[in-house]
């Protein structure tokens, strides 16, 4: 695929280098525009020398008055890594008077936008504007993520992972439309089970997971359905969002919602205790000794497992030990057609990470590793074993 990068003024440009590196190595075509602010943070030899490309910056300093149309022509796919506020509005409302806004305009492919800014910059109602205006178009936004950022502050704004941004633009230029026809039902995050009017019994799933799976399931053509329990993350666009606390409270809404659903893919990490006599008030901290007295709650994925009818039902096991096993005996147990297992407890993956490590164990036997990457690509790569055993599902009932 042939991609025009083009690259905003902003602290977070020297990720886009890595950008540039990961699609050059997947076998794609660079050409790297970018803006006289760009150039303050990361210099235009650095694109040249991983893409083999001279990078685009000033308009008049071109050999032909018209490459910016040429370029545009050329390539296949435009994708703007970091996108500034600036870029976004300038892109917004039409503005042209460098190579790169001049170059959208012309342009005619997919479009993925990456955003990167302060968080009351990226939180103001004019990008929120912009944004829309953007998305309206039909152009793919990633990120922004929740973290630390380069001006102290914390919160949404930061560049999404290189990696994620990479898949993002391969998934924009080879777009997938195989859940069309499908309503997939998705339940994402922690529950909590209050103890008192202000403390609550919960765990550590940030829900970046479910989230992943939805996001990628809307972008394959499904009708999606989120069942999420408290996270501090956007829902994905095109989802219908249906917000919970707690676990009796996912399983009340699993269940009026399933009805339409032919995929459920219980990603949430519910709960699995509550406390059998909420005090009505706040516990007051003594020198005493405090117990407390748990009742299970609600075993939602045994429950589907009994009621899927001809639905597929993936359910999820995170386990600190014994991750086969324990993957196998879940998929019997709660009779569910794939188990989706990942080791809990450390940093790099699974519940407070961007990226996950799993391995798939299906009804047909199979035991698949998914070795560590972006959330958002694990969930693709589940999609595509789900999809296998929509298939083989479809030939046995032909036979």
């Amino acid at each position: 695929m042939r991609i025009i990068l083009g690259v905003g003024g902003g602290i977070a440009g020297y990720k886009a280098a890595e950008v540039a590196r990961l699609l050059g190595q997947r076998g794609h075509t660079v050409q790297t525009v970018m803006t006289a602010a760009a150039e303050e943070f990361i210099r235009p030899l650095t694109f040249a020398a991983l893409t083999g490309q001279k990078a685009l910056t000033d308009l008049f300093a071109i050999e032909n008055a018209i490459e910016h149309i040429a370029v545009a022509q050329q390539n296949e796919l435009l994708a703007i890594v970091p996108a500034t506020a600036d870029l976004m509005g300038r892109f917004a409302s039409g503005l042209a008077d460098d190579f790169l806004t001049t170059l959208y305009l012309a342009f005619t492919g997919p479009v993925v936008v990456a955003p990167a800014m302060n968080v009351n910059m990226w939180r103001h109602p004019a990008t929120q504007a912009n944004l829309e205006t953007l998305l309206a178009r039909g152009h793919v936004v990633v990120g922004p993520e929740e973290g630390w950022l380069a001006c102290g502050m914390t919160g949404a704004g930061r560049l999404s992972d290189p990696e994620e941004i990479a898949a993002a633009i391969e998934r924009a230029g080879n777009p997938r439309r195989d859940l069309e026809g499908e309503t997939v039902l998705v339940t994402a995050g922690p529950t909590q089970e209050p103890l008192d009017p202000v403390r609550f019994i919960s765990n550590r799933s940030s829900g970046r997971m479910g989230y992943a799976l939805a996001e990628a399931a809307v972008a394959r053509g499904a009708r999606v359905i989120l069942i999420s329990g408290p996270v501090h993350l956007a829902p994905p666009r095109g989802v219908e969002l249906v917000s919970v606390r707690t676990a009796q409270e996912m399983r009340d809404q699993v269940f009026e919602q399933l009805g339409p659903a032919t995929i459920v893919i219980k990603a949430a990490a519910v709960s699995d205790f509550h406390l059998a006599k909420v005090h009505p008030q706040k516990m007051k901290k003594t020198a005493a000794r405090v117990s407390l007295e748990l009742d299970p709650t609600p075993d939602i994925l045994a429950e589907l497992g009994r009621k899927k009818g001809d639905r597929l039902l993936i359910g999820f096991a995170a386990e600190t030990e014994n991750l086969q096993q324990e993957a196998r005996r879940k998929l019997e147990s709660k009779n569910c057609d794939m188990v989706v297992a990942n080791l809990v407890g450390g940093t790099e993956t699974g519940f407070e990470s961007d990226q996950n490590e799993v391995l798939l164990v299906t009804r047909a036997g199979e035991t698949l590793r998914v070795a560590r990457a972006a959330k958002r690509e694990v969930a693709d790569r589940i999609f595509d074993e789900t999809l296998k055993l929509r298939l083989a599902l479809h030939a046995a009932d032909e036979r």
